[in-house]
């Protein structure tokens, strides 16, 4: 079981599922050469990809070149269907970080192949979160430096203004789609910078006024 603090509280993190964006940062689908859509991107990593704060992320043995992506996590508070964007945040509980990552070279075959890509972003380890939840209401969402270390090394850094859609389009517009259902995780996309990471690794992860997430890397056993 994986609990984080919110408040004085310790909350289970226990979603049916985590939506991801992708290309919400304009620079970011420019480093991948994609277009900057028009409406959200979304896809899904299973929760079984969830690991907290200070353990290790595995990286798969079928993939050579594996990304960090920092992200701003919402946790939905109560089941959302088809929510109107002035009634959006609502439904949220809070704000974590989210680790989305990904073996950038399974994603790029599958993507020649016009092939689904979920293996690239759902092995277990893949989705690292934390280190606490910042309820609704105690920070500005929209304004929140973003950033990420890697061996102390700076490779991301920006800020959430610079997300093409905001929380409450986000939540309207995957509500529309999907039942969203207490304790589901949406990442809200990630700044440019994204980078291999190698066994050994130690990544640190911060986004203003959540904190810093810790996690270190490890190949995984041939």
């Amino acid at each position: 079981m994986l609990f984080l603090e919110l408040g004085k509280e310790q909350v289970e993190i226990k979603p049916t599922k985590i939506v991801c964006l992708g290309r919400n940062y304009a620079a970011h689908a420019k480093e991948m050469k994609s277009e900057i859509p028009t409406k959200p991107v979304i896809f899904l990593k299973p929760p079984s990809a969830l690991i907290g704060p200070n353990e290790f992320i595995i990286l798969p043995k079928e993939s050579k070149n594996v990304h960090h992506e920092v992200e701003l996590a919402v946790l939905i508070s109560k089941k959302a269907k088809n929510v109107k964007i002035e009634d959006a945040m609502n439904y949220v509980l809070g704000y974590t970080i989210l680790l989305d990552i990904t073996a950038r070279d399974l994603q790029d075959e599958a993507k020649r192949k016009g092939l689904p890509w979920t293996v690239s972003k759902g092995y277990d380890t893949f989705a690292p979160i934390g280190p606490k939840i910042v309820a609704r209401g105690e920070i500005d969402p929209n304004n929140l430096d973003i950033g990420l270390k890697v061996n102390g090394e700076i490779r991301q850094k920006g800020n959430t203004s610079q997300m093409i859609f905001k929380i409450p389009e986000i939540i309207s517009y995957i509500s529309s789609i999907m039942t969203l259902e207490q304790g589901d995780i949406i990442a809200t996309g990630t700044p440019s910078g994204v980078e291999r990471i190698e066994s050994s690794d130690e990544i640190e992860a911060w986004i203003e006024g959540i904190g810093v997430l810790r996690e270190s890397v490890r190949r995984e056993n041939l």
